[in-house]
C-alpha cells in the first residue's frame, strides 16, 4: 500500500466510524500531514482522489468536506430478479454483480481475463506523430492500424474487407445501436434470432421497432419460418449470431447460411451478424459475411467476450457507402470511439500477449464445457446443443418447473439464474428453460439447490 492509500484509508475509516459525519470538514492538509505522519503533498494527492471519487468535498478557501449525501458502496440486493422480467432488470444484474453463484451470468470470471497488461509502454503503436494525436479526439474511422489488424483477420475468415470497410465501435452493442439508427425508422419490421440476444432486443424496442422472432435450430436459423416472417412482416433487417450463438450455443451449417442469404435476396432485406466469439472459433467456421463479402451482411466483431468488457472496443465491416454514413452517425453522437483505448488492445496484439490470452481461453472453454455439460446430465437437465466454443448452454427445466418459480426459488438462496422468456422476443418461451453460463453450472451451491428442489 502507497503512502497516498494509507491517507485515503485513514480518513475513510474515520468516515466510517462517525468521526466525520456527512457535512462535517475532515483534517486541513497541515494537520492530516502532522496526524499521519507524511508530506503535505502525500495528503493533497489523497484528498484530490477522494474528491475525483465523490468521497469528499472540496470548498475552495475552506477545506474538505464529507459530502451529506454519500454514496453506498453496495446496492441492495433486489428481492427477486423475477419480479422484473424485462431485459434491463438482466442487463443490471450482470453488471452491478449482486449474486454469489452466477449461473446466468453472460461473461466469464475474472480470472478467465488472466494477467492482462495493459500497461505497456505505447511503442509498437505509437510513432512521433502520435503524440500529439493522442490528446485529440481520434480519427472516428478508429485507430488505423487496429483497423488493418481487424482487415487481416477478417481475410483470414474468408471475409474481404479493407480498412475501409471497417468502423471501430465501443463494443458490439454501440455498433448494433449504429445501424439501428442509420436504417431503421418508427413502424419498421426486423427479425432476430428467438431465442437470441435480449439486449439488442431492449435496443430494437427503443427505436420503435417491430421486432419478429424466428425460430433458432441447432443447425441456424428455421428456414421455413424465416422465409415465412419475411414474406409476411417485409422486414428491413434480420439480426443473428452464426456461430457461438447466445443463448443457444448453436453454430450455423453451410447449407443454412446459403438459404438464409437467397432469402435476404429474395425478401430484399439487409442480415446483421454478430459474431463476438470469433477470436476464439476457427477462421473457417460457416458465415455468412464470407459467403456473401458484404453485400448484405454488415458483420459485427468485438472483444468483450474474448478479452475485457471494460475495455469496450468493438467494430462493424460493411460496404464502403453504408460504412462512410454510419462513420458520420458515430462523429454526430459520440465523435470517435476512444482512441487511447484502441492503441492499448493494438499495442496488446502486437506484443503477441492476445495471441497467448486466446490459446489459454480456449482451453478454459473446452474444459468448462465438459464440466458443465456433464453437471447438467446428472441433473437430468436437457441441453439444446452442445455449444460451439461460447459461454453459453441453453437447459431446459424438467417437466412442472416454471420459469419465474425457479428465479425466485434460487434468488432466495443467492443464485442468479436467466429464465429463457427473457431470450424471446415475445418474452414467451414455448418451452421453460434458463441460459447456464458453463464457468458456473458446476458450482457446488447450484448442484445441490437442483438436486433438492
Amino acid at each position: 500500500m502507497t503512502r497516498i492509500d494509507a491517507v485515503i484509508q485513514q480518513i475513510l475509516q474515520g468516515i466510517a466510524a462517525g468521526t466525520w459525519p456527512p457535512g462535517a470538514r475532515v483534517w486541513p492538509i497541515r494537520t492530516a500531514a502532522a496526524e499521519l505522519q507524511v508530506s503535505k503533498n502525500t495528503v493533497v494527492e489523497a484528498y484530490d482522489r477522494m474528491v475525483a471519487l465523490g468521497q469528499l468535498e472540496a470548498r475552495v478557501g475552506s477545506g474538505y468536506y464529507v459530502p451529506r449525501t454519500t454514496r453506498r458502496d453496495r446496492l441492495p440486493k433486489a428481492l427477486s430478479v423475477a419480479q422484473a422480467v424485462d431485459a434491463a432488470s438482466l442487463l443490471r444484474e450482470q453488471l452491478i454483480r449482486q449474486y454469489e453463484v452466477r449461473i446466468g451470468e453472460g461473461r466469464p470470471p475474472h480470472d478467465w481475463a488472466g494477467k492482462v497488461d495493459f500497461h505497456l509502454p505505447l511503442g509498437a503503436a505509437r510513432s512521433r506523430s502520435d503524440d500529439h494525436e493522442m490528446h485529440n479526439y481520434g480519427n472516428p474511422w478508429g485507430f488505423i492500424r487496429l483497423r488493418e489488424y481487424l482487415s487481416r483477420n477478417l481475410n483470414d475468415r474468408q471475409i474481404h474487407a479493407d480498412p475501409d470497410h471497417i468502423l471501430t465501435t465501443m463494443g458490439a452493442n454501440h455498433a448494433l445501436d449504429l445501424i439501428a439508427r442509420q436504417l431503421l425508422e418508427p413502424g419498421d419490421t426486423v427479425l432476430v434470432d428467438s431465442p437470441g440476444y435480449y439486449p439488442l432486443f431492449a435496443k430494437l424496442h427503443l427505436s420503435g421497432v417491430q421486432i419478429v422472432g424466428v425460430r433458432r435450430l441447432i443447425n441456424g436459423p428455421d428456414i421455413e419460418d424465416l422465409n415465412a416472417k419475411a414474406a409476411r412482416y417485409r422486414p428491413k433487417i434480420f439480426f443473428t449470431q452464426s456461430q457461438a450463438h447466445n443463448p443457444t450455443g448453436s453454430a450455423l451449417t453451410l447449407p443454412t447460411g446459403h438459404r438464409i442469404l437467397l432469402a435476404a435476396a429474395q425478401h430484399e432485406f439487409l442480415v446483421v451478424e454478430d459474431d463476438p466469439f470469433a477470436d476464439v472459433l476457427p477462421a473457417d467456421a460457416p458465415r455468412l459475411a464470407s459467403l456473401d463479402q458484404l453485400e448484405r451482411v454488415i458483420y459485427v466483431g468485438t472483444f468483450s467476450k474474448t478479452l475485457s468488457a471494460g475495455l469496450r472496443v468493438g467494430y462493424l465491416a460493411c460496404n464502403t457507402r453504408l460504412a462512410r454514413a454510419l462513420c458520420d452517425l458515430k462523429m454526430l453522437t459520440i465523435a470517435s470511439s476512444g482512441d487511447i483505448a484502441e492503441r492499448m488492445l493494438y499495442e496488446f496484439i502486437a506484443s503477441g500477449q492476445y495471441l497467448k490470452h486466446l490459446r489459454k481461453l480456449r482451453q478454459r472453454i473446452a474444459q468448462a464445457t465438459d464440466q458443465a455439460l456433464e453437471t447438467l446430465h446428472m441433473l437430468d437437465l436437457e441441453v439444446f446443443c452442445e455449444p460451439s466454443g461460447c459461454f453459453y448452454l441453453w437447459a431446459y427445466l424438467r417437466p412442472g418447473d416454471h420459469e419465474e418459480r425457479l428465479v425466485q426459488e434460487a434468488s432466495e438462496h443467492n443464485i442468479f439464474i436467466a429464465p429463457g422468456r427473457l431470450f424471446t422476443p415475445d418474452r414467451h418461451s414455448s418451452r421453460p428453460a434458463m441460459r447456464l453460463n458453463i464457468a458456473y453450472a458446476a458450482h457446488p451451491k447450484f448442484i445441490e439447490f437442483m438436486r433438492q428442489r
